[in-house]
């Protein structure tokens, strides 16, 4: 407790010298690998940049927003951004939703094991996404465990990952899974911050059950709902790890974000429609983001 007290009475010039020093790591590494990236990125976007100018980058011309143009009028982008739609559509309030239910059963309902169960939901969160995509392939092929169960109850499983109506559904389940400690956290976080008090009243007065969550649980949740809805639109937005590595963005492309889109035209050599697809999904994320933003925002 000294030593912080003494260092607080250190010259100004002094503490501000030492912070420099701590984020420094961190700053260099952002402003290598992330920042000069990125805007080498948004300059190359409005070139004609391909593979073969790799070894010469600065011999390339400079388009304007012909690449955008190309990019927005290309079949397979915008068929991405649809896709990439769905699974925020579909994906986002699934994943809130389930977050929501194990939250109010941790807050209220379970007693015994909480921890190991909070533990347990969460562990999807840190599960390495390899190995759990490798499994959840073998649980959804065709003689897979999933369709065996289908079978032994009379029912007939269906292609899961190759049929693009199914595929779409067992991607975002797993996206779902993946997903679902991170909002369960937060919203158990939330919940643990409303006052007991509030609750004791409004039972004094006849509330029912319904009607407090309804009417004081939701509400009082808006912070937190706000923070997850934004963190859960940014990660099913960017979505790449569950569709490559269950189905490659197939079949016939029913599963191919734009991110994938993305990686397809960097592998393809299309180097400036591959950063300029990048920017259009980056306006996108911050348009909504700013809206949810406005609409959530607490009055």
């Amino acid at each position: 407790m000294s030593r912080i007290a003494s260092w607080m009475q250190q010259p100004s010039r002094w503490r501000a010298t030492t912070a420099w020093l701590f984020i420094a790591p961190f700053l260099t590494i952002f402003i290598v690998f992330t920042a000069v990236p990125a805007l080498l990125a948004l300059i190359y976007s409005f070139t004609d940049i391909g593979v073969a100018d790799i070894r010469r980058p600065l011999d390339v011309d400079f388009v304007s927003f012909r690449t955008f143009a190309r990019v927005l009028t290309n079949a397979g982008f915008l068929k991405s951004i649809w896709t990439t739609a769905l699974f925020v559509v579909i994906g986002v309030p699934l994943t809130m939703a389930i977050g929501l239910v194990l939250a109010i059963g941790l807050n209220n309902g379970i007693t015994k094991l909480r921890a190991t169960y909070r533990a347990a939901f969460y562990l999807p969160v840190i599960t390495n996404i390899v190995a759990a995509a490798v499994i959840w392939q073998y649980a959804f092929t065709l003689s897979g465990p999933v369709n065996s169960f289908l079978t032994s109850v009379g029912a007939a499983g269906p292609n899961w990952l190759g049929d693009p109506k199914m595929a779409m559904p067992t991607v975002i389940m797993l996206a779902v899974w993946r997903n679902v400690g991170t909002c369960m956290v937060l919203f158990l976080a939330g919940l643990q911050s409303i006052p007991v008090d509030v609750y004791e009243a409004a039972k004094i007065d006849g509330a029912s059950a319904w009607r407090r969550f309804t009417a004081m649980t939701l509400p009082l949740l808006k912070p937190a709902t706000l923070l997850v809805t934004v963190l859960m639109t940014v990660s099913f937005m960017n979505i790449f790890d569950e569709p490559y590595l269950l189905t490659k963005g197939g079949p016939l492309s029913s599963t191919k974000s734009v991110a994938l889109w993305v990686y397809e035209q960097f592998g393809q050599g299309n180097i400036a429609p591959a950063m300029a697809g990048s920017y259009v999904m980056l306006a996108i994320v911050v348009i909504l983001g700013v809206l949810q933003l406005r609409l959530l925002r607490a009055r």
